[in-house]
């Protein structure tokens, strides 16, 4: 499971675990190797589809010889991060972001390399989704990061389910339930009276991403906590209005229950990033294979969920040979050879127009061609919505929980006033 593209991880304090991975990691780039060539480190968490293309590099660029960190989870990758940001050394060359962590990576801009100034002068800044790059773009105008892959959004369905309930079931035929939000909780209605049983997986999957499609998050571009004048209450009540009408499962993100949820065919629905068509596949295992599709529609209009950058930390010894190296990682051509090897989506605008994207289709799920599919859904995203520092926190910390606790019994408003309560002691 590509559990880096589990959406936001809490960083937690694991002194064991912090102290293996310091271990493992030692102290940053030594500038050059024993033989004279410039040594360049790379730290990477999960899987980003780059060992072959390290390879290509080095006989390219016979002067470079990389070192790659390659932590299993996010959690204590971006926890080495943190800690070595702090303590003002250790760091590799090249520190792989995850947009989960990009709000506290850009608390601390001032760490970073401007790609702008270091990196390769062709390097144009339309390479990518526009969305993408004025994410990692400070209020100043510098460039931290290059970006990676991206998680377009759209729905993900069960054929039979539908088909029992009496609802359309070709992706052609779903895309009107799936229009607007409120189109998607009144089908979720329909389908709840036809057969007693839940429309989606969880509450949180549903709010999270019909928050960020929100113009303003949590914080407007001062830090200023806005969750009580925004739109999130409004969210708030569609959500748990949901809820209390039957449509949640309940069931708790990633768990072994969520995880066997699919299996036993506890929801209908799935919002889906890209990369969640593998993780629908393992879970719901091959007995399902065919029963679950994906349609070009998500309500709202689009959305993303997951996706990670490259940047330069000012402690890197050769910031410009790294910046060379991340240019190259993200390029088109690259983009498209990572998400041969292991499927990470590409956010730059000639890799989204690629025969090989395009063209890539999906057996379990049908035969669609869901290369084509998501990079239709990457162009519907209209824009970044702003992070706050403690954008994370109140995600993981704060709303997770209050759902969870509505979901449980507590009342649609008690569980507002608890996200209130802690969005305000978090942002302290």
């Amino acid at each position: 499971m590509r559990n880096r593209r589990a959406g936001l991880a809490k960083v937690v304090a694991c002194t064991a675990v912090l102290a293996a991975v310091t271990a493992a990691c030692g102290s940053g780039g030594s500038g050059a190797s024993p033989d004279g060539k410039v040594e360049l480190t790379v730290a990477t968490f999960n899987e980003f589809g780059y060992e072959e293309l390290f390879k290509e590099y080095e006989a390219a660029n016979s002067n470079v010889k990389i070192t790659h960190r390659k932590t299993g989870q996010g959690n204590p990758h971006h926890q080495n991060l943190f800690t070595k940001l702090g303590a003002g050394s250790g760091l590799a060359d090249v520190e792989a972001v995850e947009e989960g962590y990009l709000s506290q990576v850009m608390a601390k801009s001032g760490q970073f390399n401007d790609l702008k100034e270091i990196g390769p002068a062709d390097v144009r800044a339309d390479r990518w989704l526009q969305w993408k790059t004025d994410a990692v773009t400070t209020k100043d105008g510098k460039l931290i990061g290059y970006g990676t892959d991206i998680g377009p959004l759209a729905m993900c369905y069960r054929k039979d389910l539908f088909e029992a309930a009496g609802l359309p079931s070709d992706p052609e035929g779903v895309k009107a339930l799936f229009t607007t939000w409120d189109a998607y909780f009144e089908a979720g209605d329909k389908y709840v009276k036809a057969t007693g049983k839940p429309w989606f997986d969880s509450a949180a999957q549903i709010f999270n991403p019909m928050h960020n499609q929100a113009k303003t998050g949590y914080f407007d571009r001062d830090d200023k906590l806005v969750i009580e004048t925004n739109d999130d209450q409004k969210i708030w009540q569609q959500v748990t209005g949901a809820v209390a009408r039957g449509q949640s499962a309940k069931l708790v993100a990633w768990s072994p229950e969520w995880q066997n949820g699919f299996k036993q065919s506890a929801f209908a629905t799935k919002t889906c990033p890209s990369w969640m068509l593998g993780v629908i596949e393992g879970n719901a295992g091959p007995e399902h294979k065919g029963h679950w599709a994906v349609t070009a529609a998500f309500p709202g209009g689009g959305g993303n969920w997951g996706g990670s950058y490259l940047t330069v930390p000012k402690q890197s010894k050769n910031a410009k040979e790294a910046a060379k190296l991340a240019a190259w990682l993200t390029a088109p051509e690259q983009q498209i050879k990572a998400f041969v090897a292991k499927g990470t989506f590409p956010s730059q605008t000639q890799a989204l127009i690629s025969p090989e994207l395009l063209n890539k289709t999906n057996d379990y799920f049908g035969g669609e061609k869901v290369g084509l599919l998501f990079a239709e859904q990457a162009n519907k995203v209209a824009g970044a919505q702003y992070k706050g520092p403690k954008d994370g926190e109140i995600q993981d910390n704060v709303i997770a929980p209050a759902l969870q606790a509505v979901e449980q019994g507590k009342t649609a408003e008690e569980g507002w006033q608890q996200v209130v309560e802690g969005a305000k002691k978090a942002a302290k």
